[in-house]
């Protein structure tokens, strides 16, 4: 039987879903799995919803999961990962930014921002929750919580062979090279943290 890893990355419009994505995509190729990715924008632009999936291994034949069918999800704002839920294996992980932006029905008042959302998903399934936004900040600005985020899934799922260090150098701006790879390099040391201590 041949292994496929299926990874779903959910945000909010600009918070750098994509670039993720697609940093994850170049390294993997790289490495030489066969990769599949998939983008759905919901309305991106005005902070809705963005998806994206990625399936790496030997062979991969569709770039698309279904429900109940991602290994790891890593969701960029807190809430998106209680929407996308339904689409982790019971065995799956979660990697979640602790992190809320309101959606325009909770801005407007007609409904509230649930709460309990990371306690929720800890009850459903193996979920680690990072302060992503407290890290890049502290590195040097808050918006490279994509890059964190994405240190914590290499560390996660132990993708460390792959020299992603080359890859974000080569996928980012010149001038974000460094806050980048710093903020890459504070996402694996989250996670290993969070591992030694659970």
């Amino acid at each position: 039987m041949l292994e496929t890893t299926s990874l779903m990355l959910v945000g909010v419009g600009g918070q750098g879903t994509v670039l993720v994505t697609t940093i994850l995509a170049k390294g993997l190729v790289a490495a030489g799995h066969d990769v599949k990715m998939a983008e759905v924008h919901g309305m991106a632009q005005r902070g809705g919803s963005v998806s994206t999936q990625v399936r790496y291994g030997d062979v991969v034949h569709s770039p698309i999961v279904g429900k109940g069918g991602v290994d790891v999800l890593v969701s960029f704002e807190a809430m998106e990962a209680l929407r996308w839920l339904e689409f982790v294996k019971p065995e799956g992980k979660v990697i979640v930014n602790d992190y809320h932006i309101p959606s325009a029905p909770i801005l407007t008042g007609q409904q509230p921002y649930p709460e309990g959302v990371i306690e929720t998903l800890k009850s459903k399934v193996d979920t680690t929750a990072i302060k992503a936004v407290d890290i890049a900040g502290e590195i040097g600005d808050p918006r490279v919580m994509n890059v964190v985020l994405f240190g914590a899934l290499v560390q996660a799922i132990d993708l460390s062979h792959i020299d992603w260090e080359t890859v974000i150098s080569s996928t980012v701006k010149e001038g974000f090279i460094d806050l980048n790879l710093a903020a890459y390099r504070a996402g694996r040391n989250a996670m290993a943290y969070h591992e030694r201590e659970n």
